[in-house]
């Protein structure tokens, strides 16, 4: 009984708590590898985490505290046993663009902001993986994706080009931006941008002799060094200065306006799903790699929980992060117990070795951050999409330059409502097709070797119908039938493609087709859902005219009942000759 109880408890627990579930079951023979995993994953996340708060517009503490607790949050709930989570690039340009403008110079009212606004982000994924609304990982196609990225990418790289060179924009939408950078050049501080040229030689150098090296942390390791060394502050190089643990004052929090918290809502729902969306793309193109399987769901409430976390620990949003979690691959992590690991270094550095952090110049996280951007650029795939796939060319054209003309905000609203305009016009207006039998009687499109039935119309609707299609489908059939070369005696309907819900204005226009078909003396034939459909039509009380609609069970044997009907109908003629 005992026994059967911890079972049960257990079951439960692990149902919950995905990775708690494979840590117990730890395997001794993983260590080595989660240890090096762990240990690099740490490395690479030191850097870049400070990199990202500087973007975010927080201090240099509040990256280092997106790290930490996330990670093991996501140990413990996640089920990828590779992916790493923390802040990236694409999720911290948004928040930027969000809490920059509310927060009006005020650097711990931004602070505040961008806490709650995680936590918002976090309640926004919980709910969504308790409405069990994993399928939103498909929201934003690919296309808009890559445009996003690539827009983001773009903005990262324009912004952060100031810091690398010393100076600053008077302008802050991007295309103003450009367009005044050749007035910029006279203000360019030569020793910043020489700091920065040599950071970017030492990530490139790396890049190429040394790959398995961690570029971004030894790159921030030597110009921290010769930052302390020559006094880099003296030349008027900045540097981030005092780093300290401190959270925000408790009593800042009673004269925050929380009026403004409406002003989170939507962008805090339009990040959770840009969060949610790039994680599961991480989550399972590594997941098919290492063979086995993830819950959209179950991810969904862990980013939740891990985004709660970050923000109850005064960090950022977090996503899954590409490139850690690409590391944390290459060095042959088996499990979730490298998060956990790199949590715990992270946090010695928190505890121990925050001083040196002050002596980090600015531009060295400038030219990281470019450096990470530059990853995330992806034009061959645009032109790709311009050669098989026009729509999705443009679509993600359209999200590019909205990104970079409006802002990433309203540019991102901007490409998913083009993006539900193109499905709903694919839904108003589907692709349809008429089909035939080929010479061993198998139905297929009509082509060369497919040819039509003898005065029957053979229709396939490709989208489900509904109350915003059923008049063009109604048109659609009837138009087929006015072009045909000969009379048509029957339409057969492959109802298993269109009918897939009760709709009474379906089923309404389906009647209104039918006493349309009457006066040309034409038989509908509905093939699919037989039962299904007789009692859809039973249930809404509608009567159908019984003699000019018929029920199959499927378009063969619909297609033997039309031959069977010719057939004898051509007897009856002969026996009458």
């Amino acid at each position: 009984m005992g026994r059967f109880l911890y079972s049960t408890f257990f079951q439960k627990i692990t149902s919950w708590m995905p990775g708690l579930g494979s840590l117990l079951r730890y395997k001794r023979e993983y260590f080595t590898f989660d240890l090096k995993a762990g240990l690099s994953v740490a490395a690479v996340s030191l850097p870049v985490s400070i990199a990202y708060a500087e973007l975010t517009g927080v201090g240099a503490i509040a990256g280092l505290y997106s790290t930490i607790l996330p990670l093991i949050v996501y140990a413990l709930f996640g089920s990828s046993r590779q992916l790493i989570v923390g802040p990236d690039t694409a999720t911290c340009a948004v928040v930027a663009a969000v809490v920059f403008p509310l927060a009006a110079n005020d650097p711990v009212l931004r602070w505040q902001l961008v806490i709650i606004l995680t936590i918002m982000i976090g309640i926004w994924c919980i709910i969504a993986g308790k409405l069990h609304l994993g399928a939103l990982a498909d929201l934003l196609s690919q296309p808009i994706l890559i445009g996003l990225l690539n827009g983001i990418s773009i903005t990262i790289m324009v912004d952060q080009l100031a810091k690398t060179l010393g100076f600053g924009y008077d302008y802050s939408y991007l295309i103003e931006r450009i367009v005044y950078f050749p007035f910029k050049i006279p203000q360019i501080h030569i020793a910043t941008a020489l700091v920065s040229f040599f950071t970017l030689l030492i990530l490139v150098g790396l890049k190429r002799l040394r790959p398995q090296y961690p570029g971004p942390l030894l790159a921030v390791i030597v110009m921290t060094i010769f930052s302390w060394l020559f006094n880099f502050d003296h030349f008027n190089i900045r540097i981030i200065g005092n780093v300290s643990s401190d959270f925000i004052p408790a009593e800042s929090w009673l004269d925050f306006d929380k009026g403004l918290m409406r002003d989170l809502v939507v962008p805090s729902l339009n990040i959770a799903i840009i969060c949610f969306v790039s994680m599961m793309i991480t989550v399972r193109s590594f997941a098919s790699k290492n063979n086995y399987e993830t819950n959209a769901d179950v991810e969904f409430k862990a980013l939740g929980i891990a985004n709660i976390a970050a923000g109850l620990s005064q960090g950022f949003v977090v996503s899954g992060t590409s490139s850690r979690t690409a590391v944390n691959d290459a060095n042959g992590g088996k499990t979730q117990l490298v998060s956990i690991i790199a949590a715990i270094l992270i946090g010695f550095v928190v505890m121990f070795l925050l001083s040196p952090l002050q002596y980090i110049p600015t531009c060295v996280l400038g030219v990281i951050l470019i450096y990470s951007s530059i990853s995330l650029i992806n034009f061959q795939t645009i032109i790709r999409f311009f050669k098989f796939d026009r729509d999705a060319f443009y679509l993600s054209l359209t999200t590019l330059v909205s990104v970079l003309v409006i802002g990433i905000i309203p540019g991102m609203a901007l490409a998913v409502l083009l993006g539900l305009f193109l499905f709903l016009r694919r839904v108003f207006r589907p692709k349809d097709q008429l089909l035939g039998v080929d010479a061993s009687g198998r139905i297929h499109s009509l082509g060369q070797d497919v040819k039509p039935l003898s005065n029957t119309m053979i229709y396939r609707f490709n989208s489900p119908l509904t109350y915003f299609n059923i008049a063009y489908f109604k048109r659609r059939i009837i138009s087929y039938i006015d072009e045909a070369d000969e009379p048509i005696n029957y339409v057969i309907v492959d109802a298993i493609a269109c009918f897939t819900y009760k709709d009474v204005s379906v089923l309404s226009g389906i009647d209104e087709l039918v006493r349309s078909l009457k006066v040309r003396n034409i038989i509908l034939i509905l093939s699919g859902r037989r039962k299904t459909l007789k009692n859809w039509f039973k249930q809404m009380n509608i009567k159908l005219d019984d003699e000019h609609i018929e029920f199959a069970y499927d378009l063969y044997f619909a297609v033997k009942l039309v031959q069977s009907r010719e057939h004898m109908d051509n007897k009856d003629d002969g026996e009458l000759i």
